[in-house]
C-alpha cells in the first residue's frame, strides 16, 4: 500500500484488475477545499491512458514490477522473441506491448517489465537512444533550403525517420526511442 504522497512517475498501481503506471501527476491545493492529486495513468496490458483524480492522502495498492535485462533475438509470427541474459530463457512478447518495435535491432539489449507475482511480461523498455544504419534516403541538394528542412530516411530495421538534408545513405545515426526522432550522426 502507498499513499498519494508516494506518487512518482513510473510507479505501478493495481486498479480494476489491471496494472497501471503513472505517466504524469500533479498535486493541486486549491484555495478552498481539500488538496488532491491529478494523475495520468497508462495501462501496461492494453496501453490505454486514463486520467484519475485522488484526494490527498488516499491509499492505493502498488504492484510489484521488476525490470529484467533481455536481449532481442528475432521476430516471427508469434511476436518478438527475447532472451533473459541471466537465465537464458526465451520469451515471446506481442507487438502491442513494445512502444516502438520498428527500432528494435537483433542483439539489442532492452528492459522487460515483469509482474513479479504472476511472472507475466507487461511491457518492453528500449534504451533512450539506439544507433541504426540508414539503408536508403534521397540525396540532399546543397542550397536547397533556407531553413532546417528534413527528408525521410529508411533505417536497417525498416523504420522511417525524418533526418536533415546533409545526412546521406550508409551512415550510422542515433535515434531517440521516446519519440522516434533523429538525434545525431554517430562518429
Amino acid at each position: 500500500m502507498a499513499t498519494t504522497a508516494d506518487f512518482k512517475t513510473g510507479l505501478c498501481l493495481e486498479m480494476n484488475n489491471d496494472i497501471y503506471t503513472i505517466v504524469d501527476f500533479q498535486h493541486v491545493k486549491p484555495g478552498k477545499g481539500g488538496a488532491f492529486v491529478r494523475t495520468k495513468l497508462k495501462s501496461l496490458t492494453s496501453g490505454k491512458v486514463l486520467d484519475k483524480t485522488y484526494t490527498a492522502g488516499e491509499k492505493v495498492v502498488t504492484a510489484r514490477v521488476e525490470k529484467r535485462p533481455h536481449q532481442f533475438i528475432y521476430q516471427d509470427d508469434f511476436g518478438y522473441n527475447f532472451m533473459d541474459t541471466e537465465s537464458f530463457e526465451q520469451i515471446s512478447i506481442q507487438e502491442k506491448l513494445i512502444e516502438r518495435p520498428k527500432l528494435l535491432k537483433e542483439g539489442q539489449m532492452v528492459d522487460v517489465l515483469v509482474h513479479a507475482e504472476t511472472e507475466t511480461p507487461l511491457s518492453v523498455e528500449l534504451p533512450p537512444f539506439v544507433e541504426l544504419m540508414i539503408t536508403y534516403t534521397e540525396p540532399g541538394i546543397k542550397g536547397d533550403t533556407a531553413t532546417n528542412a528534413m527528408k525521410p530516411a529508411t533505417l536497417e530495421t525498416g523504420a522511417v525517420v525524418m533526418v536533415p538534408l546533409f545526412v546521406d545513405q550508409d551512415i550510422m545515426i542515433r535515434v531517440d526511442t521516446r519519440d522516434g526522432s533523429y538525434s545525431e550522426r554517430v562518429k
